[in-house]
């Protein structure tokens, strides 16, 4: 058969599946890799499926928006946690999942060859969806502390330009944007008449008093504000498959063919599930995310261990952390090299766009405290000795007096 050239091969592959299988051929692998929670759905979620099944109009397709008590449920949801008001200016659409929602959007409001305001590091499922739509992302660096450079951004903004995407709590580091950044931010897209995509999968996973903000809730946004939600993080839905999208009413149209096209309508069964989840008491959301906080506390005193050799922002949110490796090492290599030879899993950097450096994400929300205490030793030791081993090897190579790997071996026995 003829070999096509498809749009695919200028899409970079998911780096899970890639990193599983390594875990796969390591057994006893201990992953800080994939961003899911531990704890499963509340127990309201289940207790509403018998309600599904004894309605049998329910095997048949329904609203491409979503059921309309869940509608009405995700409306008190933004009007009380997020300060969004949902009116005669703005709709809910349900998805399958947020990154169904960041799809959409992007058909929604683009062309082919329009571009998309990526802040790097990016999360890596947004640059492939604008390559596959034939769009263009255009990257623009957050400062060392991964905060969006508002001045940046707007310098980054061209005529081809249709939105600026902002993650906060972030995927892949962790950083929360202030409200007077979000508002810097969603003002300019304003004024340059382009749309604010705000991915806020990670609403609930604040830590240390920081506060989330959405600017879907600033004044007279609603009209160029796309806010993308998600039940996988906080309601351990990850399987489930629900989402949902606050767009302005003018893209409803443009975003129901979109969703017509490649879903139908989200799951129904999974509809009433996070109907019975979003009524669950706030002891689910409180006691979950307070675990979590724990075992981050863990982690980072364990991380602070790598001064020297690793780099560490301010994260105060989402569940991860996010390391600048001082080494010439390529990540994806380093991120082998931990699994076959420590037994642990992180991300590399190079698939959330940092081609300039050895960076990780070092994810903690599945983890136990046993579990992250010993997944993160084996960390700090597979650094220790992958990283110093390497610098022992350039070092002897550029001097030439002593036999590197004898050397590097007495070298990493002490460290």
């Amino acid at each position: 058969m003829k070999n096509f050239t498809s749009r695919m091969e200028a899409v970079q592959s998911p780096i899970i599946p890639v990193v599983g299988e390594l875990i796969k051929n390591s057994p006893g692998t201990i992953s800080l890799g994939q961003g899911v929670v531990s704890y499963s759905p509340p127990p309201e979620a289940i207790e509403l499926l018998p309600q599904f099944l004894a309605e049998p109009t329910n095997h048949l397709y329904k609203a491409v928006e979503g059921i309309p008590p869940l509608l009405t449920v995700l409306a008190a949801k933004l009007q009380s946690f997020n300060g969004i008001e949902i009116n005669d200016e703005n709709r809910i659409v349900v998805t399958a999942g947020s990154n169904m929602g960041f799809m959409n959007a992007i058909l929604a409001i683009t062309s082919v060859g329009d571009e998309i305001i990526l802040n790097t590091p990016y999360y890596f499922n947004h640059e492939m969806a604008i390559i596959m739509a034939g769009c263009r992302p255009v990257l623009v660096e957050t400062d060392e502390n991964y905060q969006l450079r508002a001045d940046a951004i707007a310098q980054a903004i061209t005529p081809k330009t249709r939105a600026v995407v902002t993650i906060s709590p972030n995927n892949p580091t962790g950083a929360v944007y202030s409200k007077s950044l979000l508002e810097q931010v969603n003002q300019i897209c304003r004024d340059r008449g382009i749309y604010h995509i705000s991915d806020e999968a990670y609403e609930y996973f604040t830590y240390n008093g920081v506060k989330h903000t959405s600017p879907g809730a600033f004044p007279g946004s609603s009209e160029y504000t796309i806010s993308l939600y998600s039940l996988s993080k906080a309601y351990g839905f990850a399987s489930w498959r629900i989402g949902y999208m606050v767009i302005p009413k003018h893209l409803l149209v443009a975003v129901k063919k979109v969703q017509d096209t490649n879903l139908i309508c989200p799951p129904v069964v999974s509809q009433y599930a996070a109907l019975g989840a979003l009524q669950a008491k706030q002891e689910y959301l409180s006691k979950n995310i307070e675990a979590i906080a724990q075992v981050r506390e863990l982690v980072l005193e364990s991380l602070n261990r790598l001064e020297g050799l690793c780099t560490i922002a301010p994260a105060d949110g989402a569940f991860y952390f996010f390391l600048k490796v001082n080494t010439q090492i390529d990540s994806f290599e380093l991120v082998k090299r931990l699994i076959q030879e420590h037994q642990v899993a992180v991300i590399p950097g190079t698939t959330f766009g940092m081609n300039h450096g050895c960076y990780l994400r070092v994810a903690y929300g599945a983890l136990q405290k046993e579990t992250a205490k010993e997944g993160i030793e084996r960390l700090l030791r597979g650094l220790k000795k992958i990283v110093s081993t390497s610098f022992l090897c350039v070092l002897c190579a550029l001097c030439g007096s002593f036999p590197s790997c004898a050397l590097a071996h007495l070298y990493t026995k002490l460290v």
